[in-house]
């Protein structure tokens, strides 16, 4: 998570990473790994034949059906964004904040990537009105909108959109034309799945969404990168989804062998693997919670987490603190904190937030322990907050944030 343009603060150019689980790997799908490593060889452009039916059946059973001619398989979401931003032309539409990954690679193809502000409730999802009011700007102004990338299951905020503001804002989008990317890596880590409720867009407008998954966010580690997308049936879908393949082959985003047969595993979902999700699931947003308490008793503000290994916390009330200790902006508190509880925690202006607003998305993987043995432990524990690695990380994070309240609480005194 490098820092750029250090004396000026200008453009941030490298992203940090998607949130890990910090686990081990899971040993059987180690083994199919293993068990594939002699294969030397690289998957068809988009996958073959074996991975896209386990692709098909993983999209079956939430609800997205869809045959092998509509789903392409690519060593990483990031490659299937650039594809389809190359496709379909036309400047970008972000939510802000948004996944740091998102808005780069627009910019790489030289597209305008516009940021348009979401409501406190809606995760990944923009504020219908200011879409509209956005999108027609744009044209004012001589630009061309044509595609709108969203998540209902949110990278950095951890929220999950409501079915009604989505239907709302899909409504814009349909109105002013927009195609739509719906980047769903992180839907299988809902933290409370049966009081959730979780749409996809594209159930909603199924001509006009084409849903990409990253496995990094629940069956595969990130160093296997490989990623699904679900196109829409009919003819348009299948054009674009021919052109996401040219632009594929071109790029030569094609997955390894071994990393497709352990992707073919992984979402074909056996026991193993569906147990591994769960129960990771379940650790993280044991901590998530746990962090949010801490940094809204030291005087933050945080929506709490719903889905996700992250929580997004807004500094502004503790602004007198930060002041004192000369932290300006978002670079220098995400230097600050990321000193102060000894783990990553990159500032808001990251994810496309404005760079005064103090806010920073921190991460559950470091709270879990040091090393791979004590996060392994933290997995099977039936209590891992009582641990002594999670109690004094945590501990730590509760410690940064009463300080700063205290410090804020102490400058107001007449």
């Amino acid at each position: 998570m490098p820092r750029t343009d250090p004396e000026g603060h200008g453009p941030v150019r490298f992203g940090p990473a998607l949130p890990e689980d910090g686990l081990p790997v899971l040993p059987e799908l180690a083994a199919v790994l293993a068990a594939a490593a002699s294969r030397a060889g690289v998957e068809p452009v988009g996958g073959g034949p074996a991975l896209l039916e386990a692709a098909c059946g993983y999209g079956d059973r939430r609800g997205l059906p869809a045959a092998p001619d509509r789903v392409a398989v690519a060593p990483g979401a990031p490659a299937l964004l650039v594809a389809l931003t190359a496709a379909l032309g036309g400047d970008v539409l972000v939510p802000r904040p948004c996944a740091a990954w998102w808005a780069p690679y627009a910019r790489v193809l030289g597209r305008p990537a516009f940021h348009v502000p979401t409501p406190a409730e809606g995760g990944g999802v923009p504020d219908p009105y200011a879409l509209l009011e956005t999108v027609r700007r744009l044209r004012n102004e001589g630009g061309d909108p044509r595609l709108l990338v969203l998540s209902v299951a949110d990278d950095p905020t951890a929220g999950v959109t409501p079915p009604e503001l989505l239907h709302e804002t899909l409504e814009a989008a349909v109105a002013e034309g927009l195609y739509l990317v719906s980047d769903e890596t992180w839907r299988d880590t809902l933290h409370d799945p049966h009081a959730t409720v979780l749409l996809s867009p594209a159930e909603m407008l199924p001509d006009r969404v084409t849903v990409v998954t990253d496995l990094a966010g629940a069956l595969l580690p990130p160093g296997w990168p490989a990623a699904v997308a679900r196109f829409p049936a009919g003819e348009d879908g299948n054009a674009l989804h021919a052109r996401v393949l040219d632009i594929l082959t071109a790029l030569d985003a094609q997955v390894a062998a071994p990393v497709a047969a352990a992707a073919g595993y992984a979402l074909s979902e056996p026991e193993p693997v569906t147990a591994r999700v769960t129960e990771a699931v379940r650790l993280h947003a044991r901590v998530a919670a746990a962090a949010h308490a801490a940094v809204v008793a030291g005087g933050a503000l945080a929506r709490p987490p719903s889905c996700g290994r992250h929580l997004y916390v807004d500094l502004t009330p503790l602004a007198p603190a930060l002041h004192a200790r000369g932290i300006g902006d978002a670079q220098e508190l995400e230097e600050f904190l990321s000193a102060r509880l000894g783990m990553p925690a990159p500032g808001g202006h990251r994810f496309g937030d404005d760079l005064e607003a103090p806010r920073v998305r921190l991460s559950t993987a470091p709270l879990l322990g040091g090393t791979p043995a004590l996060r392994a432990e933290a997995l099977t524990s039936p209590a891992p907050l009582e641990l002594p690695q999670v109690r004094d990380t945590l501990n730590r994070l509760t410690a940064a944030f009463a300080e700063l309240r205290d410090d804020t609480r102490m400058t107001r005194r007449p």
